[in-house]
């Protein structure tokens, strides 16, 4: 068992704790504006990509040696057409440059809240995607999703998390032209 902590009360926090807990897990909920205190081994930034950036430019004593999930595809919300991290880059990246002392895994950002909620995509069971330079954050993620009714895959390193965060753009994209439902998306047949 896990102690988690998400900041982030929305559909995303919300599903990814509801996910967690079935695996066993203690889940805490912190408001994207309230004090980076008394957090579990794995931190969930369940937030929009500036707030994230935000979070981590100002906490990262608080955040250093945790386990820290970026869930975020930093969209150019203005024109839908666009990510705001460089071409070479990620959020991810970019978070885990401001935290280099946290473990940075970049998960959950190629599933939408219904298909947390369900645990499938159109009968597929939900696929948990997760990069990470680091090892033994990926296997501790894996170990806490083991009894949550979702499929966990190891995509590598901290470098897929640019691969990852175009896949959620383009399943963004679709969903907004209402081509798929917001239940909709990838499902990863194993």
């Amino acid at each position: 068992m896990a102690a988690i902590t998400i900041i982030g009360k929305g559909n995303m926090g919300q599903a990814i704790g509801d996910v967690f807990t079935q695996g066993g897990n203690q889940v805490t909920y912190l408001g994207h504006t309230d004090p980076i205190e008394n957090l579990g081994t794995i931190v969930v930034l369940a937030v929009p990509y500036s707030a994230a950036i935000s979070i981590a430019k100002n906490n990262s004593a608080a955040l250093a040696d945790k386990i820290v999930i970026d869930i975020t595809n930093p969209l150019n919300f203005d024109t839908w057409d666009s990510l705001v991290v460089p071409a070479d880059s990620s959020a991810a990246a970019e978070i885990a440059a401001l935290l280099p002392d946290s473990q940075i895994v970049k998960a959950f950002n190629t599933t939408f809240a219904g298909t947390l909620k369900s645990r499938q995509v159109v009968g597929v069971k939900t696929t948990v995607m997760a990069a990470s330079d680091n090892a033994d954050a990926k296997k501790t993620l894996a170990a806490a999703l083991a009894d949550s009714g979702v499929n966990f895959i190891d995509a590598g390193s901290l470098k897929r998390a640019r691969e990852m965060e175009s896949m959620g753009f383009l399943q963004m994209t679709i969903a907004a032209s209402e081509q798929i439902g917001w239940t909709g998306g990838f499902g990863v047949l194993k």
